[in-house]
């Protein structure tokens, strides 16, 4: 799989829901549940509100058989008591008022039933949306170091599978679990109210139906894990075979992906129908048990009739009962389950939420007036490493008077970019300081330090809505002749027009639709409509051609004067009118200075610029 799909995650990366969902049980089941009792604190009364109406709803339904034993029995006595001419029939008027009284108790229970589940489903909703809602912020206040020791399918499945997972279960199965005890209690009270003898026999036949769900259970579970994981691999397959088409098709490497489909099919195939073989025994062993339960109550029913010590319309309700009493138990096994899948999915958005945030800002942070940053920037005595036993950046020094234009230059890994990262406190460092205008860059807040810069990266970012929409990104309350005269200068602006409908194109979500040198060009004109103070292009023209990139460069000359810039350039022909040049190696300054005075020396820099020329002799 490649590297991007390993990012964004499975397609079923997260604990489903129900039978298709990956069975994943959280790590502390009790603590969980109360996370989530008091997640669910501010819509305490509506829960409680659902709890009596689903009580009350399965109440009325429960006692309609009782009372529709009464209406048999008046039957059975009539008839007998019509043939015997010992009766005066049917008391068809006793039988219509036990009718009447049966519709209002069913109708009462559906509107029961009918507002809790309206109720239930609102409260549902709005906790799956505060729970995006907090995620979404959550994900603002994290430092950028959770997010590159965590891939985004990841985070994405706490977002959509894992608060799905939470959701479904409070909207269908909160409720089905209130029902289905109340129904099990409700029922077998009736039946001890008709018989204890027969209720007992009953009650035999439960270890019976418990002992064969849980074995069910205990085999379907494990297919249904497989399937949701082989499931992933096929739609995992799926999409990195679209997502690579053209490269896949250039290197005839149909037959070997459709051989890998077939594959990933076939285990998918034998596990599927493992499954749902499985999870369909459930209705007929739940059936058979029934028809024992039927058995019973008919034998011990009929010789207590024949003793007269029970009521023919008992027994009609009790059987009825008997029908309502292993329904519910199926309930609750199933629900019993999807419970431990819900509270894994709880435990891993709380995970989330419970994360670390950034560095609290300063107390007393300074007041930014942009108007007056002139640009100097010091790096004094830094060091830094992405995690504390591996220092990669030692003891760095550096200073940077306002407008000077300063490149990084190195080896990969040699820590450029990760001072661009620094600078901007997308990390703090471990020692040392970092300041701007003599001013520590923790004395400010983020927000007021990253308005001072602006970025052009060798990875783009676009997102799906227009281009001017895009470029207008760099200042949001900009005008659309201001994108345009940044798009100009940027030299966007001919090839924008010559697209369908221009400015008003909509970038897809693949940003496919234009060239890579385009995607680089319309940052490039994004940055230039914020005007920054500070410039920090990484590689920012890597992805365009050699006119284009002399267009660029001169944009970029006209940008830069009279702002402090950062350039980090892999290609040092691109750098040599800088006023100082940073060598960098192993996270440390070895040399410093102008381009000539670098080369001057003969020494890392030298090698590094005279080899970039060797190579290029060798590819020609």
């Amino acid at each position: 799989m490649s590297e991007n799909n390993k990012r964004r995650g499975g397609p079923g990366g997260g604990p489903g829901h129900g039978p298709m969902g990956k069975v994943e049980k959280p790590k502390n089941f009790k603590k969980t549940m109360k996370k989530l009792l008091k997640y669910l604190g501010e819509f305490k009364l509506s829960i409680i509100v659902v709890f009596v109406f689903a009580i009350a709803s399965s109440v009325f339904s429960i006692v309609g058989p009782k009372i529709l034993g009464n209406a048999t029995t008046k039957i059975f006595e009539g008839i007998v008591g019509k043939i015997t001419g010992t009766g005066n029939g049917i008391d068809f008027g006793y039988i219509k008022n036990i009718m009447i009284l049966l519709v209002v108790l069913y109708a009462i229970s559906a509107i029961f039933g009918y507002i809790q589940g309206w109720i239930m489903s609102g409260v549902a909703m709005k906790v799956s949306y505060r729970m995006r809602k907090n995620i979404s912020e959550k994900i603002n206040k994290m430092p950028l170091k959770y997010f590159d020791g965590t891939n985004n399918g990841e985070v994405l499945s706490r977002i959509t599978n894992d608060v799905d997972t939470v959701s479904q279960t409070l909207n269908q199965s909160l409720s089905q679990i209130i029902t289905s005890v109340t129904t099990v209690i409700g029922v077998l009270v009736m039946m001890f109210s008709i018989s204890v003898v027969m209720a007992l026999a009953t009650l035999l036949i439960l270890p019976i139906s418990m002992g064969l769900i849980m074995v069910v259970v205990k085999y379907s579970q494990k297919y249904f894990k497989l399937q949701q994981d082989y499931l992933g691999h096929l739609n995992g397959h799926v999409e990195e075979m679209y997502g690579g088409h053209v490269v896949m098709k250039a290197f005839n490497g149909e037959e070997k992906s459709v051989e890998k489909f077939n594959g990933y099919n076939d285990d998918l195939y034998h596990t599927a129908w493992k499954s749902q073989f499985l999870s369909g025994l459930m209705m007929p062993i739940m059936t058979f048990v029934g028809n024992l339960g039927y058995v019973v109550v008919c034998i011990l029913g009929g010789y207590f009739a024949a003793k007269g010590t029970i009521k023919v319309g008992d027994i009609q309700a009790f059987i009825q009962y008997v029908r309502s009493f292993t329904q519910p138990i199926a309930q609750i096994a199933n629900i019993s389950n999807i419970f431990q899948q819900t509270a894994a999915a709880a435990e891993r958005v709380f995970e989330f939420l419970e994360e670390d945030d950034e560095i609290e800002e300063t107390s007393t942070p300074i007041q930014l007036d942009l108007d007056k940053i002139q640009g100097s920037v010091e790096f004094k005595n830094v060091h830094f490493g992405y995690n504390e036993e591996n220092i990669i950046i030692n003891d760095f020094s550096s200073k940077v008077k306002p407008g000077q234009k300063i490149a990084i230059v190195g080896p990969t890994g040699a820590g450029k970019t990760t001072m661009v990262k620094l600078l901007m406190r997308f990390y703090d460092v471990n020692q040392g300081a970092i300041l701007v205008d003599g001013q520590d860059v923790k004395d400010f807040t983020r927000l007021d330090l990253r308005s001072m810069f602006g970025m052009v990266l060798q990875d783009t970012w676009l997102y799906n809505d227009t281009i001017m929409e895009n470029i207008r990104y760099g200042r949001l309350d900009a005008s659309d002749e201001e994108v345009i005269n940044a798009a100009k200068a940027a030299h966007v602006d001919n090839f924008v027009r010559s697209l369908p409908n221009g400015y008003g194109l909509v970038l897809n979500e693949e940003i496919s639709n234009v060239s890579e040198g385009q995607k680089q060009l319309l940052t490039i004109a994004r940055t230039i409509l914020k005007d920054p103070k500070i410039l920090i292009l990484d590689e920012a023209t890597s992805s365009v051609d050699t006119r284009t990139e002399v267009q660029i460069q001169k944009a970029m000359d006209n940008l830069m004067k009279n702002r402090t810039s950062f350039i980090i350039a892999h290609r040092l022909s691109t750098i040599r009118n800088a006023d100082l040049i940073l060598v960098m190696d192993h996270g440390d300054i070895v040399e410093q200075g102008s381009h000539e005075e670098l080369l001057a020396k003969g020494g890392f820099y030298a090698n590094l610029y005279n080899s970039q020329f060797e190579v290029d002799e060798v590819v020609s």
